[in-house]
This record gives C-alpha cells, sequence and structure tokens, in this order.
C-alpha cells in the first residue's frame, strides 16, 4: 500500500542532485567573481611605509609617498618601489597582483606567455594576466545578464498580462506587433548602432533588451488567458476589483510560476550575448575584461591554446551549471512532482 506525502519545491529541487550541486557551484563562482577587486588586483590591500599606515584600494597613495620622485600613482609591480617597501616597510597584495589592464613589462617571457607561478593561467597577447581579466570578465557577465534578465522578465511579464488578459483586438494587435519585431534583423541593427555610436555596457543593454523581453511574452499570455475565465476572477470582477488589482493579485503569481523556470535560461542567453558581441567586436569597448574577448584572442592565438582553453572550459561550466539549475527548477514546479509515492 502505497501513501502519498506532500513534498515542497525547495525539497524536489534538492532531489535533483545535479541542479542542486549546480547550484552551489554558481554561487561559489559569482561570489569569487564579485570578490575581484580584493583577489586580483596591483595594489596592495594594506601598505605600511615608514610607520605610516596605507591602504592603496581606498586612497591615492604616489610615488613620493613610497620613496619616489614623482608626483603620479605609484607602480607597485617596478622593482624599485617593490625594494624599497621590503626596505622600510611590508605590504600584503592581493593573491593575484595584476589587475584586469596590468601589463607585466618585467615579465621574462614573450606574450603570450604560457601559465607558470608567476601567471598561474599565463598572459594574453598584450601581457595581461589571463586569470585577473578573467575574474573580472565573470563578474562584468554575471552582472550585464542579470540586469538584462530582470528588465527583459519586467517588460515581458507587463506586455504578456496585458495580452492575455484583455485578448480580443488588443491581443491581436500586440500579436502581430510582436511578429514584425522579432522579425527585425538584431545583429544588423547592432552593427548599425556601433557604428554611429561607440558600444558601451548600457548601449549593449539597451539593443539586446529591445529584443530580449519577446521571449516570455507567450509563457504570460497563455497562463492569463487560460486563468482570466476562471470563476474566482469572474468574482472578483463582479465584486468591482479593478482589472490592475485581478491581474496583480490573483493571476500574476500563477503566471510567475511557469516564467521562473525561464530565468537560469535567459541568464545564460545573456551571457552567451555578450561574449558573441565581443567576439565580432560590436561589444564592449577595447580593453574591456570579457569572455568574448578572450574566445578572440584564442582565435587568434593558435599558438597559445591555454586562451582558448580557458574561455572554452569556463563558458561551458558556466553555461552548464545555469542549465541544470534551469531544469531542476522546471521538475520542482512541475504539478505532478509535488508527491512523492512510498
Amino acid at each position: 500500500m502505497s501513501t502519498a506525502k506532500k513534498c515542497s519545491k525547495w525539497q524536489i529541487f534538492k532531489q535533483n542532485k545535479r541542479a542542486y550541486i549546480s547550484l552551489w557551484l554558481l554561487i561559489i563562482i559569482v561570489c569569487v567573481s564579485f570578490c575581484a577587486p580584493f583577489l586580483a588586483d596591483s595594489k596592495p590591500l594594506v601598505l605600511m611605509y615608514q610607520h605610516k599606515l596605507y591602504f592603496p584600494m581606498m586612497q591615492f597613495v604616489s610615488d613620493e609617498m613610497v620613496g619616489g620622485n614623482l608626483p603620479t600613482q605609484a607602480v607597485y609591480t617596478d622593482a624599485l618601489t617593490q625594494e624599497k617597501i621590503k626596505t622600510d616597510g611590508w605590504a600584503v597584495f592581493p593573491i593575484i597582483p595584476y589587475y584586469y589592464d596590468t601589463v607585466d613589462y618585467f615579465s621574462p617571457n614573450p606574450f603570450p606567455s604560457s601559465p607558470d607561478s608567476r601567471h598561474w593561467l599565463g598572459t594574453d597577447d598584450q601581457g595581461r594576466d589571463v586569470l585577473a581579466r578573467l575574474l573580472y570578465a565573470l563578474r562584468l557577465s554575471f552582472v550585464f545578464a542579470l540586469v538584462l534578465t530582470f528588465f527583459s522578465a519586467l517588460i515581458g511579464i507587463m506586455i504578456g498580462a496585458i495580452q492575455g488578459y484583455f485578448g480580443g483586438r488588443t491581443d491581436l494587435l500586440i500579436g502581430r506587433f510582436l511578429e514584425m519585431w522579432s522579425s527585425l534583423p538584431q545583429l544588423f541593427i547592432l552593427i548599425i548602432v556601433s557604428s554611429l555610436i561607440e558600444p558601451g555596457f548600457v548601449t549593449l543593454l539597451i539593443v539586446l533588451l529591445l529584443f530580449g523581453w519577446t521571449s516570455l511574452t507567450g509563457v504570460v499570455r497563455a497562463e492569463f488567458l487560460k486563468t482570466r475565465g476562471l470563476d474566482y476572477v469572474k468574482s472578483a470582477k463582479l465584486l468591482g476589483v479593478s482589472d490592475f488589482r485581478i491581474m496583480l493579485r490573483h493571476i500574476l503569481p500563477n503566471a510567475l510560476v511557469a516564467t521562473v523556470t525561464y530565468i537560469p535560461f535567459m541568464l545564460a542567453g545573456g551571457i552567451v550575448a555578450l561574449s558573441a558581441l565581443d567576439f565580432l567586436g560590436l561589444g564592449l569597448p577595447v580593453g574591456t575584461p570579457s569572455l568574448g574577448e578572450l574566445i578572440r584572442q584564442g582565435k587568434e592565438n593558435l599558438s597559445a591554446p591555454w586562451l582558448g582553453l580557458t574561455a572554452f572550459f569556463v563558458m561551458t561550466t558556466v553555461l552548464s551549471l545555469l542549465l541544470f539549475i534551469g531544469e531542476g527548477i522546471r521538475d520542482a514546479l512541475d504539478p505532478y512532482q509535488g508527491e512523492i509515492h512510498k
């Protein structure tokens, strides 16, 4: 004889070991990338020189203040500066003593140099530490994907809700607009925009947002079309509840359950879109740390396989984790997964 036991959504998600482990691994990667300024920087975290305490990451420390002759920012990768600090003080550097744009002029190897004790993942063709650029590139990619997904979901849910709730002519007009809008060549528009203005974080975000919001409208529209004819919605209308309140409090929670499963896939799509644009040279300004820029360097420097392999491994790992999490959320929200039979 079998007994049915109700199981919470979180418990169902945890039972999917692959999704649960992927979630924790992704959290670790995100936390590490957001701590990049404390893990990879050419400036020391704490500096003591001639009995004076400095925090170079938060304050300006000139070359004169560490025994030099110039009023400009101290260069801590310079061997003379390091010797002066060792003689009259001490410094605590991050684990990776390079910023994402720091060029290692004192490297004994030509660029791009292979991985060694000085640069754990080697350097690119301009002498910049690959690991440092990778940490900052991951942070930038996560921020871009999160912002893009948030606003895309917000606009898509709003348009889909209006389309599904009111139906009729409103549904028809929005549907025809979506068909025309989705058929526009997104890549050509990006090429035109990049030729008119210099691409940047906000510019790329706006252009991708113009097309990214359409991915959720169909799901939300279907949920609102299905729910608007139910008895409790009709009763709320008879009681004089406004359409906005019905949409927000009575139908939207049901629609959000269906849309949550798309969020990890939208995040993966945002990371891929930014990387693809950077790879094609239509993305962020030159010098900005980016996964796409690292992939392009791997293509242009076939004699330095660590560049391409690093980019491939990181992209594959992050996207796979997001896809596994999305599958776990999809299974957890499946209404037929809510009971476990023993």
